[in-house]
């Protein structure tokens, strides 16, 4: 139990759970807070993120790209603690059982909800597997922006609503999720680099090095509430106070990014993704507080 607990990643879930929270908090912003169908987007977001997680665990064994005594976390296929048939059968499993999570949020939504959640099947997959996989060519922090930010919130607050009025709150604030959500896999890279260099994964790190990678999460993260700020401080100026908070956490942990290498660098990548989850906690108490 402890391998697969492992190979979940846990300290990368915040990262889903956030996206999901960020939406309610629009959706609240809105006066259209529905208990059901956030529970559902947020089943289905920690159920996508973990056969993701599977996934990429597995399909990089399978196409050669992990090793035994990795920097990051510990690989329970490489390492020989999972089999890989397990691994193979648990990500589509996680899958499926997402699928029967949007599915039921088709009570609440339209049926173009459908092609929605194959694309975000699509993607937990494509990530690491397919012909062309998004995290061996550099697309890996775009696919993250999308799918951990703009989708999360839009849709858990859209699914909420039961309309697209109040985007033009949800949208701005899903841009800003999804780079906070994409600092994540700036550390990921950032600590992987060399190892993902020699065996031909071409991650933003790789192609543009840590140093360059450095300066974008720290500019990622000030990007970010610079977005947010523009549209939270005419919901309510308490935002502001949300804003400065995070930057602070931010500037904090970026420091420590910059300085560490290897293994090191493991506890800053699960407190990046902290920082995200307790931006989207602040909005969620200020849009109960401002409602």
């Amino acid at each position: 139990m402890k391998k697969w607990i492992e190979a979940m990643r846990l300290r990368t879930l915040p990262v889903s759970v956030a996206g999901v929270l960020a939406g309610i908090a629009c959706a609240i912003m809105q006066g259209c807070f529905s208990v059901v169908p956030a529970l559902l987007c947020l089943f289905f977001a920690i159920l996508a993120q973990i056969a993701s997680n599977f996934g990429n665990e597995y399909y990089d064994f399978k196409n050669g790209l992990d090793k035994k005594g990795r920097e990051g976390f510990r690989r329970g296929v490489t390492e020989g603690d999972i089999s890989p048939r397990a691994m193979r059968n648990a990500t589509f499993g996680t899958l499926a059982a997402a699928a029967a999570a949007g599915c039921l949020m088709l009570l609440y939504g339209e049926w173009w909800l459908i092609p929605v959640g194959v694309c975000i099947v699509l993607f937990a997959l494509a990530y690491s597997a397919g012909p062309y996989p998004l995290s061996h060519h550099g697309l890996g922090d775009l696919a993250v922006i999308i799918f951990f930010g703009m989708v999360p919130v839009t849709f858990t607050c859209l699914l909420q609503q039961g309309s697209w009025d109040g985007v033009e709150i949800s949208l701005p604030i899903s841009i800003s999720v999804g780079f906070l959500a994409d600092n994540v896999l700036i550390v990921n890279n950032y600590r992987d680099m060399d190892d993902d260099k020699a065996v031909g994964k071409r991650t933003t790190a790789v192609i543009f090095g840590r140093r360059t990678m450095g300066w974008c999460y720290l500019l990622s993260g000030v990007t970010a509430m610079a977005i947010a700020a523009t549209v939270l401080w005419k919901v309510s100026p308490w935002f502001l106070m949300a804003v400065a908070v995070y930057l602070l956490m931010h500037i904090s942990a970026w420091r420590s990014m910059v300085t560490r290498n290897g293994a090191a660098l493991n506890p800053v990548l699960g407190r990046t993704a902290m920082n995200l989850l307790a931006f989207a906690i602040m909005l969620l108490f200020g849009a109960f507080i401002s409602s």
